[in-house]
């Protein structure tokens, strides 16, 4: 069986590998076809050379060729949507539909579209003119992009395809793509598909560049070194620690998205107004995707009651009725039920669930563990510990004022969720609740579960550490995700032909703020 190729220096060619690996089919164990090479320091040397080399002609570009390849980009990506979804299904476990081809591959076509948008709009670039004092500034590419993809969404945030490769092209930007394993095939496939839009549109061809892997040691030596201008990574805590401060040992910045347990707040009200509805919902929210998510809810708050039992018995019954999903992996298989009895050792009792299903392929029986308050309070590190996949906790308070007590005790969150009264039973306690959580978590929800992330302008998926290494930025929401890969760039009384276009007094650009005798106007 030939290894497949890597795309480096702008073309396909045979790994500098000693080593290989195989994808497995996460729903049945089965090993597929393709043999993928883990690549040596020699395939990144190339690459950084070949992105350093080709981001100066990038910097020149026209953003209406950047944004020709992202449209022209997603429409190839249509046209090899069957091929896409049967070989993502096969290597992920993911359902064919409605989860990748009705959801997740329409999801990266449009942000790719989003993104070619904002290229073209260029408000991005936040120029701003001041005349009086002759000093312009704007928004500019940053550099080599190195991005590691998660997991569990093998299109949306794919390192060749997702959220962090759009936003990089925008900006004008080149992208080492370091593909996930356990989706090679289906990164492969993207990645041509790639490669024909680049050709077709006039791009240089080492504008995208794809390893499938590497050793540890030599991922930590790319993102340190200083031919890259950015880094983003979406993966575990610890893996994007290590990254963290490989990056920052060397200057370059680095955007992460790690852990979350995402809290759910029941306040009393919503219990006794519509609990049982709360706990279908909070199964359906915990078992997408088998839970692999990471804006699953792992971490569900309640005030201690009978209303709260009944949501407890009532989400156990719903867990205990369906059955458990393909996880991703062996692997994840493996992780998760460290973190269950990780969370067990540090006083979480079980419900239901909390060991492997057995039979064939990667499941992990549909989980629910318990504490309280006090016992949260007591080991609040252990017992927050993500459990990726299919279980989810319940913390009992007291009363309102241990609840805050736990709220204050969390750590940075993607999101976080307050469900309440609907006739305002809730509002004497909401605003003490809500104030307390809004600077834990960068999305704060009411009465919606968080498992949805919507491509609007005004989304944050981002958030305070550890769910990102900065709360500053988030991943997905064009225009905002796009300054990640900007640097600002001052000129300080430059002649204006030396000036780029956007920062010329008559430049058209409508989103460019100017001072003229001394006022700031828009456009």
């Amino acid at each position: 069986m030939a290894v497949e190729q890597v795309l480096v220096a702008g073309e396909w060619r045979n790994a500098m590998a000693k080593s290989t690996f195989r994808v497995e089919d996460p729903a049945t164990g089965v090993t597929l076809e393709g043999e993928f090479p883990v690549s040596e320091w020699q395939d990144c040397e190339d690459a950084l050379n070949a992105a350093a080399a080709v981001a100066r002609e990038l910097r020149a570009a026209p953003a209406e060729r950047l944004a020709d390849f992202l449209d022209l980009y997603a429409k190839k990506i249509e046209e090899n949507a069957a091929a896409l979804v049967s070989i993502a299904n096969a290597e992920t476990g993911l359902a064919a539909s409605p989860r990748l081809r009705d959801v997740e591959l329409p999801r990266t076509t449009t942000q790719l579209r989003q993104g070619a948008a904002a290229a073209r709009e260029g408000s991005w670039t936040q120029a701003v003119i001041d005349t009086k004092a002759n000093i312009r500034s704007h928004y500019a590419p940053i550099g080599p992009v190195v991005i590691f993809g998660p997991n569990n969404f093998p299109f949306a945030f794919n390192g060749i395809s997702g959220g962090d490769l759009t936003a990089a092209i925008a900006t004008g930007n080149p992208v080492i793509a370091k593909a996930n394993p356990l989706h090679a095939g289906t990164s492969k496939l993207l990645a041509e598909c790639a490669v024909a839009a680049l050709a077709q549109v006039g791009l240089p061809p080492a504008t995208l560049q794809m390893i499938y892997r590497t050793s540890k040691e030599d991922g930590l030596r790319l993102v340190s070194d200083s031919r890259i201008g950015a880094v983003s990574f979406t993966g575990s805590r610890e893996a994007g620690l290590r990254l963290k401060a490989a990056a920052e040992s060397a200057g370059n910045p680095i955007y992460l998205e790690m852990s979350s347990l995402n809290p759910v707040i029941l306040l009393p009200g919503a219990l006794a107004e519509r609990g049982e509805q709360l706990a279908a919902e909070l199964a359906d929210s915990c078992l997408a995707a088998s839970g692999q998510f990471c804006t699953s809810p792992n971490l569900i708050l309640m005030i201690a009651g009978e209303a709260a039992e009944r949501l407890a018995a009532n989400l156990a019954e719903i867990l205990d009725k369906r059955p458990p999903a393909p996880l991703l992996s062996a692997g994840g298989l493996k992780g998760l039920d460290e973190s269950v009895h990780a969370l067990i050792d540090s006083g979480a009792k079980v419900v239901t669930g909390a060991e492997p299903a057995g039979g064939c392929g990667c499941r992990y029986k549909n989980t629910l563990l318990r504490t309280t308050a006090t016992q949260f309070l007591a080991q609040p590190e252990g017992l927050q510990r993500e459990a990726f996949g299919n279980a989810t906790m319940v913390v009992t308070a007291a009363d309102i004022a241990q609840l805050r007590q736990v709220i204050e005790a969390l750590e940075g969150n993607l999101t976080g969720s307050i469900y309440s009264n609907l006739n305002g039973e809730d509002d004497a306690i909401y605003a003490g609740v809500a104030g307390d959580l809004r600077f834990k978590v960068g999305r704060l929800l009411n009465d919606r579960m968080p498992t949805g992330v919507a491509l609007s302008p005004a989304m944050n998926h981002g958030g305070p550490y550890p769910a990102t290494g900065h709360p500053g930025f988030t991943s997905v929401g064009i225009p905002a995700s796009l300054l990640r890969f900007g640097a600002l760039h001052c000129y300080d009384n430059v002649r204006s032909d030396r000036l780029p276009a956007v920062l010329r007094d008559k430049s058209p650009n409508a989103a460019m703020w100017r001072r003229i005798d001394g006022a700031w106007t828009r456009g």
